[in-house]
């Protein structure tokens, strides 16, 4: 897969994300596996503090739409071929 492809697919699902790391393009597309890994975990993250009543229930509602907006943008920057982070997650690089 070329780093286009790699990068948009890596976005799709989690299943996306390890076949874009595993067949893909990792140098050219390290940047949107990077940021599409972010934002996977950080959902995983917010379903465990979704599970805490009342005020779990508030940030996982609050937490899951912020994470909606920062996967559609990162998909878009994808397409576009554009290396722009997401807001607030995309400071955080795990690899390398």
């Amino acid at each position: 897969m070329n780093k286009k492809i790699t990068s948009v697919v890596a976005y799709l699902t989690w299943i996306g994300l390890i076949i874009a790391f595993v067949a893909g393009d990792k140098d050219g597309a390290k940047f949107h596996l990077n940021q599409a890994l972010v934002i996977w975990l950080a959902g995983i993250i917010l379903g465990i503090v979704a599970v805490i009543p009342i005020l779990g229930w508030i940030v996982g509602l609050v937490g899951s739409i912020f994470l909606f907006v920062c996967w559609i943008m990162g998909l878009v920057y994808a397409i576009q071929e554009q290396e722009k982070e997401v807001p607030i997650l995309g400071k955080f690089k795990l690899l390398k």
